[in-house]
């Protein structure tokens, strides 16, 4: 399948044709001077089209940059998404109208062939309310739409899925810190496959140094350059002529600062030693937003290049289990054959690894993914809800620890899933804020002790848990336990559980979907019609189909949690029913 690439900025078109399943482009240019007093972008696209005509393209994918927070995945472009794109045009100025002008120019000059929009900010569309919020008055934000967005999220998802791979383990039990090092630069937290935290916000402005943008800035000296410069000189220096230019005097092309900072040049130094602090800061903070940390990446054109700045970066970091080696980073090269480098002394726990970036490939494998067929679920009936309240599994030493040595647990009741039930035995866990009281063990006794709660239980306890899947427990809150026997102190072991679905070898046929693929699902039927997004499959013959949320999520859709309080029951109250509604997840 050959992919027809656009990336269309306002002064220049980029386009690849791409086939997936082959390691170098079959074509690639640019073509400058579009726009103003040069060719519009449909004449440019014209070129391009005469250029790609001797092969047959099958789809075309767009890059475009803000989706704002509507779009969490590449999607087929209609005239829906046009306008919604269009609406995201207050937040990106500068690049949504040209990205615009692609796309309508590529759908009049090719109406059969299907197209798909690759969005920069899909990949943290869904950062949690903690990481997107700012901390302004809500009621105005939400009316300016003042919130993190986030960039380069094709960047980062390229490269953490070549790091997985290289690494040999699964995105979902990965921690890592993805450094998009270039003229543009942000850094991203990815926590078993999800962006977590990312440097830019609302606008590129926000995070690390760039090649001319200031990044991360106290918003009083914003105030003074508009007292001083008025509004519009004030967005050109702090857009063209900050960063790594204004700092260096030298502008932004970092093989020109090296050399100058090489020769002597006080200001070429300074601006590399602000630009590595910064970066290392993030490292840390991330890794600690995490709770761990297993790679780092480093990408574009700095990060992929600079042997010199990887090392200013990267040291000082052995306390996380981080030591470079230096052979290794001096000889560090990365290319489309081996797009990986290790760069990591032995032993080191947590990796480094300089990935060379490809965001054309990356929009290719998306748009193969959206067109290619085979990624619609299908409807082969509703889904019973159970609501999951705050609970906990026990193992065996805990079990002693907290209700006496050989205790067994008493069964109050069965739950739906075969083996599963609820105990008559209760425990309380205890934060450093607060402490709830008699909250059910479930059984049968596990390999690891887990417990399972809710955003809103983590304020009354004073903690701060991260959302995981079952049995994804490295990294995660510590919490204390205490039963009528004694008290347990759990280092690690609190989650806020991902929402889920359990379903048979069978049930997964029937749906399209295998083990491990995130849906969204609309819950219908019941008080209140929500669509969730990045709902997990699971899949084992031993389990019966069932959606899982916990009772946050049900008091969104305004569900009833029923009368016992506990695990509860399926179908809920008002005979809610959950509906695979969208495409699977299959990029990130």
């Amino acid at each position: 399948m050959n992919i027809l690439v656009i990336n269309c900025g306002s002064s220049s078109i980029k386009y690849q044709v791409i086939d997936p399943e082959a390691s170098e482009p079959l074509a690639a240019e640019t073509i400058e001077r579009v726009g103003g007093q040069g060719k519009d972008h449909a004449a440019a696209l014209a070129e391009v089209l005469a250029a790609v005509e001797r092969f047959s393209i099958a789809a075309v994918g767009h890059r475009v940059v803000h989706g704002g927070a509507r779009f969490h995945d590449a999607c087929l472009i209609s005239d829906a998404v046009v306008e919604a794109i269009e609406a995201c045009t207050v937040l990106a100025p500068l690049h949504n109208p040209a990205n615009l002008a692609g796309i309508r120019a590529a759908r009049r000059a090719l109406p059969q062939i299907p197209q798909v929009a690759v969005f920069d900010t899909a990949l943290h569309a869904r950062l949690p309310r903690r990481a997107r919020t700012y901390a302004l008055a809500q009621e105005l934000a939400e009316e300016l739409g003042l919130r993190r967005y986030g960039f380069h999220g094709t960047s980062h998802a390229y490269v953490a899925d070549l790091a997985a791979d290289y690494l040999g383990r699964p995105m979902n039990e990965l921690r890592l810190v993805s450094l998009h090092l270039g003229n543009g630069a942000s850094a991203c937290a990815i926590e078993h496959g999800h962006s977590v935290e990312t440097s830019m916000g609302m606008t590129p402005l926000e995070g690390l140094v760039m090649g001319t943008r200031c990044g991360d800035l106290d918003p009083g000296v914003v105030l003074a350059l508009i007292r001083a410069r008025g509004v519009d000189d004030t967005d050109r220096l702090l857009n063209r002529e900050s960063g790594l230019a204004g700092l260096s005097g030298r502008g932004n092309d970092f093989r020109d600062i090296e050399a100058a900072a090489a020769s002597g040049d006080d200001s070429a130094r300074l601006a590399i030693a602000v630009f590595a602090h910064r970066v290392r800061k993030y490292i840390g903070a991330y890794a600690a937003v995490m709770g761990g940390l297993d790679a780092v990446i480093l990408t574009g054109g700095i990060g992929q290049n600079s042997a010199t700045l990887r090392r200013r970066v990267l040291q000082r970091l052995s306390f996380l289990g981080l030591t470079l080696d230096e052979d290794r980073n001096t000889d560090a090269c990365v290319e489309r054959s081996h797009p990986v480098a290790d760069v990591s002394a032995e032993p080191s726990r947590v990796r480094t690894l300089v990935v060379r970036t490809d965001e054309e490939r990356h929009i290719a494998l998306a748009t193969a993914a959206i067109v290619g067929g085979g990624t619609e679920v299908r409807q082969a009936g509703p889904i019973p809800i159970a609501i999951s309240a705050r609970h906990v599994h026990l193992d065996r030493a805990a079990m002693d620890t907290l209700f006496g040595s050989e205790s067994q647990l008493r069964e109050l009741k069965p739950l739906a899933q075969p083996g599963q039930f609820a105990a008559e035995q209760k425990v309380a866990l205890v934060g450093p804020r607060g402490r709830i009281e008699g909250v059910r063990v479930l059984g049968p006794l596990r390999r690891a002790t887990q417990v399972e709660i809710a955003r809103t239980d983590e304020f009354t306890l004073g903690v701060d848990a991260p959302i995981r899947r079952s049995g994804e427990l490295s990294g995660s809150a510590p919490i204390t336990l205490v039963g009528p026997a004694g008290t347990l102190n759990l280092e690690e072991g609190l989650i806020c559980a991902r929402r889920h679905i359990h379903m048979t070898t069978a049930d997964a046929e029937a749906y399209g979907v295998r083990d491990g693929d995130e849906v969204e699902i609309r819950l219908e039927g019941g008080a209140r019609d929500l669509t969730f997004g990045d709902v997990l499959i699971r899949v084992k013959d031993s389990y019966k189909l069932e959606m899982h949320i916990d009772t946050d999520e049900a008091n969104a859709a305004e569900m009833s949690r029923g009368a016992s309080g506990d695990l509860s029951y399926s179908p809920p109250v008002g005979g809610a029913t959950a509906q695979l509604q969208l495409k699977r997840n299959q990029v990130h």
